[in-house]
């Protein structure tokens, strides 16, 4: 049993080990409960080269590689042409989740790594959760943090307001 652990701890050493991207000390979480159940809202959300269908500031998302795998990358253009670069780090449609850094970005943040997780919430609803760890970058950590409130905020309004019932 000890060996087993011994192997479990190795390999996840090795995982953190391999990442190119460091966590960063800020961080930003939002949530919202949406009137659809997970695998609803997956079929909006869980395609990672779809943030121009959902997200009100991106106008649109072009994609490099399968969306389903680590290593994909995507170029979101925003309403004002500004561009945002983002790669997969990791993508399971069975627990509903995708995580993504920003590895260019007008946004005033570095070493941004994020997650979007979907979660039954009871009564067909689903807890949408997305968090990151960044950096402030040419602002204050406040004023990045704001920042990147203000685009979760957006995102998940805009979720909600497709499955209002």
């Amino acid at each position: 049993m000890n060996t087993i652990r011994k192997a479990i701890a190795g390999t996840g050493l090795l995982l953190i080990a391999s990442c190119s991207f460091a966590a960063g000390a800020l961080s930003v979480e939002r949530e919202a409960t949406v009137d659809a159940a997970p695998d609803t809202v997956w079929k909006l959300v869980g395609n990672f080269n779809a943030l121009d269908v959902w997200h009100p500031a991106v106008a649109k998302s072009t994609m490099k590689g399968a969306g389903t795998k680590a290593g994909a990358t995507r170029e979101l253009t925003l309403g004002n042409g500004a561009k945002i670069n983002e790669k997969l780090t990791a993508y399971s449609a069975v627990k509903h989740s995708y995580s993504y850094a920003i590895t260019a970005s007008p946004l005033p943040v570095k070493n941004y790594l994020s997650t979007l997780t979907l979660s039954p919430a009871g009564e067909g609803k689903t807890l949408v959760k997305w968090s990151s760890t960044f950096d402030a970058n040419g602002a204050s950590d406040d004023e990045a943090k704001k920042v990147i409130e203000g685009v979760y905020d957006g995102g998940l309004a805009k979720i909600g307001s497709t499955f209002k019932k």
